[in-house]
């Protein structure tokens, strides 16, 4: 059936998008390496609006455990220092002038214990993301068979939304191994 098909569809994508948002936010838990994309939620004052600090700079890494950061216009510097500080990164910016310099520390055992524990709780939002989607998916067929499709076809479906669902939650789960080796790399 056509509508069945669609629920499908749709089903798919939402988990996938679930997915690609909890690897987002795994991706701006810090692993003790500098990495541009650590700055990706920082907002920069510009002109009386908030604009992302990767649209007013320019982010590179001079080594595994340095940030420096460029701005297009120099009277930015204190905008970015303020914007920085704020965050919840835990970093103390310098700047020369010229350049702002982030130095990542070293991560303790401890540390490394919080980020891992960090990243199940991204990884397990994530997992109930996918899970809602199944409920919201099921509920939805169900009314398709009180509606009149076939006991047969919904259950098909049922079984598809729930290969779906073990799919996409494996693919969390392979997420979370990677970040939590990556995290725990000393």
């Amino acid at each position: 059936m056509e509508e069945i098909e669609l629920f499908l569809d749709e089903a798919k994508e939402l988990m996938q998008k679930a997915v690609d948002h909890t690897a987002s936010e795994l991706v701006k838990i810090r692993a003790g390496k500098a990495m541009p994309n650590l700055l990706d939620g920082i907002m920069v004052q510009y002109y009386g609006s908030p604009t992302p600090l990767n649209q007013v700079s320019s982010v590179t890494t001079p080594d595994a455990r340095t940030l420096a950061i460029k701005p297009f216009e120099r009277n930015l510097i204190s905008e970015i220092e303020k914007a920085i500080i704020n965050s919840d990164l835990g970093l103390a910016p310098q700047n020369n002038g010229e350049i702002i310099i982030l130095t990542i520390p070293a991560l303790t055992e401890e540390r490394r214990i919080q980020l891992v524990k960090q990243a199940k709780h991204e990884c397990e939002n994530g997992k109930i993301s996918i899970r809602s989607v199944r409920k919201d998916t099921n509920e939805s067929l169900r009314k398709l068979q009180k509606e009149g499709a076939s006991e047969d076809e919904v259950k098909r479906a049922e079984e598809q939304v729930q290969k779906f669902t073990d799919s996409y939650s494996t693919k969390i789960d392979e997420l979370l191994i990677k970040k939590e080796a990556d995290i725990m790399k000393v």
